[in-house]
């Protein structure tokens, strides 16, 4: 009998890298949501949306390139 070699998709743990980055661009970002930062553009809060992009994004890889098991 032949046992097969399961290998993870590398873009599984890019979604695990991207999840984590826009979760903490997401809570640095709410931290200042009450003192923005001196720059131009600050009332359009660019870190709370990148965050959130970045949540969404990685979300999607994990969902689509998560390990199952295959029933045999």
């Amino acid at each position: 009998m032949k046992e097969r070699q399961h290998m993870l998709p590398v873009w599984f743990f890019i979604g695990l890298l991207l999840t984590a980055y826009g979760v903490i661009i997401l809570i640095t970002s709410l931290s200042e949501w009450s003192h923005p930062p001196a720059v131009t553009l600050a009332r359009y809060h660019p870190g709370v949306w990148g965050g959130i992009i970045l949540l969404l994004i990685g979300g999607f890889y994990i969902i689509k390139f998560a390990p199952r098991r295959k029933r045999q």
